[in-house]
């Protein structure tokens, strides 16, 4: 279905708090139609637990999935603030700059910043 793209949220991440993020590409086999999501859960004990969920939810969809990396995210809804930083050990670290530009396309209205800093 050429819409599936469209169904699929860019970002997908707790409303509050610091928990781990990772960075999944998605594309169809045959390489058309590819992009990039984000999705962060304080659920999520490691950064593979994320992609777990994710992974068998767009395979549904048609895509092929990849994880580029992961991190943590920090999410203060009431200062309206995010901070990106941080790595996963199983994926590598995230662009996180790429991540921030993800993350402005939702929240519009928000400061977004992200360093390599570990905590």
């Amino acid at each position: 279905a050429p819409r599936a793209m469209e169904a699929v949220r860019d970002v997908d991440i707790d409303p509050q708090g610091t928990f781990k993020y990772i960075l999944v590409r998605l594309q169809r086999p045959d390489g058309s139609d590819r992009r990039d999501i984000v999705r962060g859960t304080a659920a999520a004990e490691f950064h593979n637990h994320i992609f777990e969920k994710v992974n068998p939810e767009m395979e549904k969809l048609g895509y092929e999935c990849k994880c580029l990396g992961g991190g943590k995210i920090d999410h203060n809804s009431k200062d309206k603030k995010i901070r990106v930083f941080g790595l996963s050990t199983g994926y590598g670290k995230a662009d996180h700059s790429v991540t921030v530009e993800i993350l402005k396309k939702v929240y519009t209205d928000y400061e977004i910043t992200w360093s390599d800093d570990k905590k």
